[in-house]
């Protein structure tokens, strides 16, 4: 029994570890560790790469009313769109390839409403509705409606409409007009012009009865008044952008004109021109009747002529003027021989002759349209630079001023070009003076090298991310991945790789080497697996000691204790 006590204890058990340490000691081990380290590196990558490809979200839908947030993210719930709000949740932001689809969607559901309702109010009426509910219903359904065609503007965000409605009367004296009013929140950087504003007080104005362009008023969300009513009295004209518009055309034609006949003789930066114009906007009618008489040496039309001559019988005064004259007659006497007396002759009546001429007068009738936009007043002012040369010898630059003959030349050439007429009233003034800038060095600061330039920050943003995301995979890969699967790689590259062919000479040596290795490595397993045998078939024979007389094995064991001690 001493013997195979002394046979179990000088037999040599094989080193054996239990737990997770010497499991992945094994063969098995090692391939379940390289195999999810591979796996691992796999999904940071795989993670990474989706990182780098998420959707870019942008705005769908901004200030709206918290009805309307509501509906519309109800709305994409039920599509399944990913959303999600902005800093504040002021805005609905979505993928940047759904966001015209889902537009379009939504306005066919009819969002957002804006936070106006329209016409559609008027949809369900109640049986039994008051007169004032339905009044009070119209005028919303109108506010609504108006508000959301003021919001299809686009420097317009939102637009509330107010509209005051008067009852009617049947006395004249008590009627009032109606009036109205409008507020616009305007887009970020956005503004009004002076033409918008109208269309918005004519649009209001035409689609309200009995209200006039007077009575609406428009202001935007800071408080400043739009539409000024001040001056907006019947019959006034202003000037309209259109109008302006028209001025600053026709100066900068003057100017254009000035300054190419100009530049061919003296360069093109030589030469600046400003021109300001009176504008007659006034549209004139006449009618007028002139009458001259005829001139000497032409002949005189008669019209017509007549011509009377009357005689009055009767016995006036006769004789020399005087007392004698006027005395009445003497006493009449009878004749001698008795004859009658002679009476003497009646005397004549005065003549009355008269004669009228009418003679034709020149009559000149003119009728006379002039339309607006003409011109009343030019007033043109040319600056012209010293003339520059340039010594080839030393290459200095030297400036002179321009002769009188060549001033009173260009003067003549900018009246041609600018239409001077002197019974308008046109001025012009030609300078000849040193530009100030073209013959010293610009003092313009360089401009900013371009990774200093703003514009370019979300280039760089782009171009750094992906140049991080490959940074990172690159270190994935070759620090981790690689060293990983490089002993799978090297072992798959032996058992697929072909032997070399070797020389004629060493073939001999390298069969023989290989031949002593194999013959060495079966020499080696055979005495493991002895070794194996032996100290199985020594367990064996423990065991079943063991199981026969368990007092020798005690007595076995008891002796190691002692000698231990």
């Amino acid at each position: 029994m001493a013997a195979v006590a002394e046979e179990l204890i000088d037999t040599p058990a094989p080193a054996e570890q239990t737990g997770p340490q010497g499991f992945f000691q094994t063969t098995m081990g090692k391939r379940v560790a390289l195999g999810g380290g591979i796996a691992l590196v796999v999904a940071i990558m795989v993670a990474l790469w989706m990182w780098s490809q998420a959707p870019e979200y942008r705005v769908l839908f901004s200030n709206y009313s918290d009805r309307d947030g509501g509906a519309i993210t109800a709305s994409l719930d039920q599509m399944g769109v990913q959303y999600k709000f902005s800093e504040g949740g002021t805005a609905i932001l979505v993928p940047a390839e759904q966001i015209h689809d889902l537009r379009l969607k939504l306005a066919a559901q009819g969002l957002p409403k804006g936070g106006n309702v329209g016409f559609e109010l008027l949809e369900n009426q109640k049986l039994g509705t008051s007169q004032f509910v339905e009044q009070v219903n119209y005028q919303r359904s109108l506010e609504g409606e108006l508000a959301r065609s003021i919001q299809s503007l686009g420097p317009v965000s939102s637009a509330r409409v107010h509209l005051a409605m008067p009852k009617p009367s049947v006395f004249v004296r008590e009627q009032q007009k109606p009036t109205a009013s409008v507020v616009l929140n305007l887009q970020a950087g956005r503004a009004l012009d002076p033409g918008q504003v109208s269309a918005i007080v004519h649009l209001v104005a035409s689609s309200v009865p009995e209200l006039t362009i007077g009575n609406v008023t428009v202001v935007d969300q800071t408080g400043n008044l739009l539409s000024d009513t001040s001056n907006k009295t019947p019959g006034a004209k202003q000037l309209d952008p259109t109008q302006l518009k028209y001025v600053d055309q026709v100066q900068a034609n003057i100017i254009k004109q000035v300054e190419s006949i100009i530049a061919p003789l003296v360069g093109k930066e030589n030469v600046r021109a400003e021109a300001t114009a009176e504008i007659d906007f006034a549209q004139v009618d006449t009618a007028a009747e002139m009458y001259k008489p005829n001139s000497p040496p032409e002949p005189q039309a008669i019209r017509s002529q007549q011509t009377s001559e009357s005689t009055q019988p009767g016995a006036g005064a006769s004789g020399i003027p005087g007392a004698l004259s006027n005395q009445p007659p003497g006493v009449a006497t009878a004749p001698i021989d008795g004859q009658a007396p002679v009476a003497p002759a009646p005397a004549a009546g005065p003549t009355r002759k008269d004669a009228t001429t009418n003679y034709e007068v020149d009559k000149t009738i003119r009728y006379e349209q002039r339309q607006m936009g003409g011109i009343k007043r030019l007033t043109v002012g040319v600056v012209v630079n010293y003339r520059r040369s340039v010594d080839p010898k030393t290459g200095k630059i030297t400036i002179k001023p321009l002769s009188a003959a060549e001033v009173a030349q260009i003067n003549e050439l900018v009246k041609q070009a600018m239409g001077y007429s002197q019974q308008r009233g046109d001025t012009l003034n030609v300078t000849n003076a040193p530009f100030d800038g073209i013959d010293r060095p610009d003092d313009t600061p360089p401009a900013p090298d371009w990774w200093r330039d703003p514009a370019n920050l979300p280039l760089a943003k782009e171009i750094g991310k992906y140049v991080l995301l490959f940074a990172v995979l690159a270190f994935l890969y070759y620090r981790i991945l690689l060293p990983l699967m490089r002993p799978a790689i090297k072992k798959f590259d032996e058992v697929t790789a072909l032997p070399p062919e070797p020389e004629p000479e060493v073939e001999d040596e390298i069969a023989e080497e290989i031949a002593a290795e194999l013959a060495e490595e079966e020499l080696e397993e055979q005495e493991v697996e002895r070794r194996n045998q032996g100290y199985r078939k020594n367990l064996e024979m423990a065991q079943e000691l063991a199981r026969q007389d368990p007092r020798i094995v005690a007595n076995v064991v008891k002796a190691w204790l002692g000698s231990n001690e």
